[in-house]
């Protein structure tokens, strides 16, 4: 019986170090949507020229638990009086709870898995402010967050050479 015990006790040691891996919640942590020249915007023929920003960020917000955060800006103007159609901002956010994985390994599933988990969600988000903006559809194309996070590396390796 002593001898189940400590077997199961070091199993457990075991399963610690394993990789752990799950989306805990995903919630929008901001949101908005200006129409600064409504409604005039809605007068004029509409061909939009459209400008998008992404940027992710991560912190950790508890033992093994990260906060994942990708920032989506959308801001439309139309090509014909060049006037902002609108903005539409969205910070979609997921708490993810991660354990087991080298500094590099966390590192690149915080830069590239997790925001992959969440552009959908960030995508429908925006989608549904335009379309309540009384704008049309805006469906974003995919996003490869590989090789953004491959260009931040990089960017960050040519910093530092160029200190040295």
């Amino acid at each position: 019986m002593a001898e189940d015990n400590n077997q199961a006790a070091q199993g457990g040691n075991d399963t610690q170090n394993q990789l752990q891996f799950s989306m805990q919640r995903i919630y929008v942590k901001d949101v908005s949507f200006e129409s600064p020249n409504a409604p005039s915007v809605f007068q004029n023929a509409f061909k939009p020229k459209v400008g998008l920003d992404l940027n992710t960020t991560s912190e950790q917000v508890g033992e093994n638990l990260y906060e994942v955060v990708v920032k989506v800006t959308a801001q439309v103007t139309n090509n014909e009086d060049g006037a902002t159609a609108f903005l539409a901002e969205v910070e979609q956010a997921g708490l993810f709870r991660i354990a087991g994985l080298s500094d590099d390994q966390l590192d690149h599933t915080l830069g590239a898995f997790c925001p992959n988990m969440l552009f959908p969600y960030a995508r429908e988000c925006i989608d549904n402010l335009v379309n309540r903006g009384s704008f049309p559809p805006l469906m974003l194309s995919p996003v490869n967050f590989e090789a953004m996070y491959a260009q931040k590396k990089k960017r960050e390796s040519e910093a530092a050479e160029n200190v040295q």
